[in-house]
């Protein structure tokens, strides 16, 4: 069995969100990447369609403005949840 699929990079939480998930479905990450290669053979492309959310101009404004925000020095950014409910309730 081939290894060079295992030469790939997830980010991390992405990856434990998926584990966690495939875990419950009884699937090891290797077995998941499997079957969805599998079928990416079968369908001779990917086996779902690829496209915006219906409401892709709202996305793109969304994204826009949380560039123009993270980019803005006075934009508080929070690495606790505790801290960020207690200024949202001020």
């Amino acid at each position: 069995m081939s290894t060079v699929a295992k030469n790939f990079r997830i980010d991390s939480e992405l990856n434990n969100q998926a584990s966690k998930l495939l875990e419950g479905l009884g699937l090891s990450m290797s077995q998941a990447i499997s079957m969805f290669l599998k079928q990416v053979v079968l369908h001779r492309g990917l086996p779902f369609e690829v496209k915006y959310p219906e409401h892709s101009g709202e996305l793109l404004d969304a994204i826009e403005e949380a560039k123009r925000l993270e980019a803005d020095p006075k934009t508080k950014r929070y690495t606790d949840m505790d801290e960020m409910w207690t200024d949202l309730d001020k």
